[in-house]
């Protein structure tokens, strides 16, 4: 089977299956990508709310870990997913 069939067989939601897939496309060889919560939004053509939720479902499971990151005056900065 192909490289996302534990992805396909979990019982994760649709909307985390495409913003897994979104993530992983964009990864570095690390597995390291940092979009914004409204890029993965426009992109995806999903709501803001959706994706949050996405990710929140994809973190819960295991299947990526977020860490925030941090601008140098102290402000928030995109996330830092880690795609597994």
């Amino acid at each position: 089977m192909g490289y996302f069939a534990s992805l396909y067989a979990s019982e994760l939601p649709h909307r985390a299956v495409a913003v897994y897939m979104y993530l992983k496309d964009r990864a570095d060889r690390d597995g390291k990508c940092y979009p914004a919560i409204n890029t993965i939004a426009a992109e995806l053509k999903l709501s803001r709310s959706t994706v949050k939720r996405a990710i929140g479902d994809l973190v819960k499971s295991g299947w990526i870990r977020k860490e925030q990151r941090w601008r140098e005056n102290g402000g928030k900065s995109s996330c830092m997913y880690y795609v597994q």
